[in-house]
């Protein structure tokens, strides 16, 4: 057996390496850009984008998403008849933590208003986010196996926000869409109230998909 010797971070002194396979791969699928966009929505079958039988995993990466104005909810909605309807019955629940800018108010734990129990409304992804021009959220959601007609489709992310206090917001979500029917669209909106559509002012959410 060869000796493996590790020194600055680098391997050396190794005769050869066992073979790793199957260790899949992220693909990149569609980036959209918001300007001054009510809302950003994922369909699969149109312009280049895939939530299909194609991946088991995809993954929605959003960066510096900055709402129009303060106090905007950013959140999320599924469709099963490819964007007709954004309506899929929920069920989810989160968590937070959170710490101000003047050093005070540091807190975590069970966020009520950011979860929904067999609820069809958007979810908040992010909860009275700032709209100062500094101000933005990032996040990621895995959404798992959403062409499966078995099974319920679930979703798990976090996402970290500049609050309108201002705060740093820490969000933590899970949850499933309680269908057997394929989830083949995904809607992303900024939010002023629920049902209502706000503008995303700027940012962009990038789709991957996992082999």
């Amino acid at each position: 057996m060869a000796l493996i010797k590790l020194n600055n971070k680098a391997v050396s002194n190794a005769t050869s390496f066992g073979s790793i396979s199957s260790l899949g791969s992220m693909t990149f699928i569609k980036k959209l850009t918001a300007s001054s966009s009510a809302t950003l929505s994922f369909v699969d079958g149109s312009d280049g984008v895939v939530l299909d039988d194609t991946y088991k995993e995809y993954v929605f990466t959003y960066n510096n998403i900055h709402p129009a104005t303060d106090n905007v909810n950013f959140s999320i909605n599924f469709s099963t008849d490819g964007g007709s309807n954004y309506n899929v019955t929920k069920t989810s629940t989160s968590f937070r933590a959170y710490h101000a800018e003047d050093g005070g108010g540091g807190a975590a734990g069970y966020y009520a208003p950011t979860d929904v129990a067999q609820g069809t409304g958007n979810i908040p992804l992010s909860f009275n986010a700032d709209g100062d021009n500094d101000s933005t959220m990032v996040a990621f959601l895995h959404l798992y196996d959403p062409s499966s007609t078995t099974f319920v489709k679930h979703f798990i992310g976090q996402a970290n926000e500049v609050h309108d206090l201002p705060r740093c917001n820490g969000n933590y979500f899970a949850g499933y869409c309680n269908t057997t029917s394929a989830v083949n669209a995904v809607k992303f909106n900024g939010q002023y109230g629920e049902g209502t559509n706000g503008n995303i002012d700027s940012g962009k959410i990038i789709l991957l998909g996992i082999n």
